[in-house]
């Protein structure tokens, strides 16, 4: 999940949450999933912008709107990367791999 719309205020797309090699049978995330590097399924967890693990909800400036994007990818592997990778190298070893892709997008206005 990202925040595109962060660029204008720290000058990046801003990273809430990195979760890669979700096991393809898994049909939805829990609330609460904890802020641990690998999960019981085994899943890992990749480091936000927020420079830690795990899900970290929208947090615009006062009265700004912003987009959140969700990006799901059906890959035909699992990655080889360590809980705690960042964006570019999920990406990096997605090259390649992607057999689809989707995109869900939330809006969120900061009070």
């Amino acid at each position: 999940m990202d925040d595109p719309d962060a660029v204008q205020v720290v000058g990046f797309v801003w990273d809430h949450w990195l979760l890669f090699n979700v096991p393809a049978d898994v049909l939805a995330l829990s609330e609460g999933i904890p802020q641990d590097a690998g999960l019981p399924d085994g899943s890992r967890q990749g480091q936000s912008s927020f420079h830690r693990l795990g899900y970290n909800g929208p947090c615009p400036p006062s009265g700004q709107t912003h987009s959140y994007v969700f990006t799901l990818y059906a890959v035909d592997t699992l990655l080889e990367l360590p809980a705690g990778a960042g964006k570019d190298e999920i990406l990096q070893a997605l090259d390649g791999h992607i057999l689809a892709q989707t995109e869900l997008v939330g809006s969120y206005t900061s009070p």
